[in-house]
C-alpha cells in the first residue's frame, strides 16, 4: 500500500461510488478511481481530503477481505 495525500487535487482522475453503496445521507462510502498500475481510494465525504493508492496485487488482495464484512 502506499499511502499519499496529493498535491494534485484529483480532477483529472475519474472517480465512482460501488453501486452497493449505501447510507442515510447517500454520501456514506469510499470512491475508487483506477490508473495503469494503481487503485486510488478516497472518502466520498472528504473528496479533497487524503488518498490511498494500492497497487493492483495488493487491492486484489484486499478486496476479498472488504467483501466479509
Amino acid at each position: 500500500m502506499i499511502r499519499k495525500a496529493s498535491a494534485k487535487d484529483g480532477s483529472d482522475l475519474a472517480w465512482f461510488k460501488s453501486s452497493y453503496s449505501s447510507g442515510t445521507d447517500g454520501n456514506s462510502c469510499v470512491e475508487l478511481a483506477t490508473t495503469t498500475g494503481t487503485i486510488h481510494v478516497r472518502d466520498s465525504k472528504n473528496a479533497d481530503g487524503p488518498r490511498l493508492a494500492f497497487s493492483p496485487v495488493t487491492w486484489s488482495a484486499f478486496v476479498p477481505y472488504a467483501a466479509e464484512g
